[in-house]
């Protein structure tokens, strides 16, 4: 299972390398909707745990 993991790592290291060395506008692209994504989630959780204080 160890081992798994180790490749599945590498696959993905590997895939975002390629990514961004031939397309590197595409990666901004990727990684800014990624941010947004996660700001957008961490506001939620805050608008709700102020509802649950309220």
């Amino acid at each position: 299972m160890v081992q798994a993991k180790k490749v599945a790592l590498y696959i993905v290291v590997v895939f975002v390398l390629y990514t961004i060395i031939t397309s590197p506008a595409r990666a901004a692209d990727l990684v800014q909707v990624g941010f947004e994504g996660i700001s957008s989630a961490a506001q939620g959780v805050g608008e709700f745990m102020t509802e649950l204080i309220n």
